[in-house]
């Protein structure tokens, strides 16, 4: 077909052509597509923590090379396993990720490639199991790629790993080390965290559970009658500050937008009303009273404009005199 681009002609019949062709392609509704998804689980941490063997251990076959060797997995590898609830979930295996200036001191383009991948998978995952190792102290690199979940709204489970070569450990040993972790990635104080040990295959399965439960947290969903209860519970328990002008927040009412993340979108008279402090004290109520253990969740606060209130006003009042007439 004769066309062009910059004055238009012949575009028309081309749209028409294209059109022809999509009219015998069948479009599914959103729970066919809910029915065939296949939920994936990124592996991702700095180089030399198990991420290979662990993928290896949920296999249960040698899919990935393991190497005491850093820089051994360049490409992000898919594998797919069956989970204890009969449902399909895709493994990624992802390179190890440095630090920037470590990656670009070492001029390694192939380096640079598997790290873009590795982010990648991240964003194309539902749930990422940050690998640590267990001997290692937790660095900033960890606490940077845990940013990077949390910006992503992916769901997240912390696998220490290499658990077996702690020594004297004793059954106070998980608490001490989970109040480092707390401390030191404050931004996945809701992720569940599992100790395992790739190499002897020890509490590995318990990633994919722990994995399947956060998939089920970041997918659900709740009724705007019990999100609205709880909100309105925390609000009589700790009320907005009131401005210098003794200006206070009210709220309207709250609906969940979204979910995968789960996204929670408040209606209030003036969103600048409540500062950042109350927010976060509104997302640990709603994570203390709902769940949504495993996964980020997103709160978005809408001031509701002066118009939109006027015109309910001013439509009430049309009803009132039709009502009257």
């Amino acid at each position: 077909m004769g066309v062009s681009a910059i004055s238009g002609t012949g575009t028309g019949d081309l749209l028409d052509a294209v059109c022809l062709g999509l009219e015998s392609s069948k479009v599914e509704d959103v729970s066919s597509e809910d029915d065939t998804r296949v939920p994936s689980i990124a592996i991702i941490g700095k180089p030399n923590v198990g991420k290979s063997s662990i993928l290896n251990a949920l296999v249960g076959e040698e899919r990935s090379i393991v190497s005491p060797v850093s820089g051994t997995t360049r490409d992000a590898i898919d594998s797919e396993v069956t989970g204890p609830d009969g449902q399909v979930y895709r493994l990624i295996d992802t390179a190890g990720i440095r630090r920037r200036t470590a990656v670009a001191a070492g001029g390694s383009k192939t380096e640079e490639l598997s790290v873009n991948r590795a982010f990648r998978a991240i964003r194309r995952a539902d749930v990422v199991a940050l690998v640590i190792d267990a001997m290692a102290c937790i660095t900033e690199q960890d606490w940077k790629l845990s940013e990077r979940i949390v910006k992503e709204g992916k769901g997240c489970v912390i696998v220490v790993n290499k658990w077996d070569t702690v020594p004297d450990k004793d059954h106070k040993s998980t608490v001490h080390y989970e109040q480092d972790v707390r401390e030191k990635l404050r931004g996945l104080e809701w992720a569940p965290i599992v100790y395992t040990s790739a190499i002897d295959g020890k509490r590995v399965t318990k990633i994919l559970d722990a994995a399947i439960e956060v998939e089920k947290e970041r997918s659900r969903r709740l009724t705007t009658a019990i999100l609205n209860q709880v909100v309105h519970e925390a609000m009589a328990l700790n009320p907005p500050p009131r401005t210098r002008g003794g200006k206070k927040g009210r709220l309207y009412y709250c609906t969940q937008a979204a979910v995968r993340p789960p996204t929670f979108v408040f209606f209030v008279n003036e969103a600048q009303l409540f500062p950042d402090v109350y927010r976060r004290y509104m997302e640990k109520q709603l994570r203390s009273n709902v769940g949504y253990r495993g996964t980020p969740i997103r709160l978005l606060w809408r001031s509701k404009k002066k118009s939109d209130k006027d015109s309910k006003e001013s439509s009430s009042k049309e009803a009132l005199a039709e009502t009257s007439v």
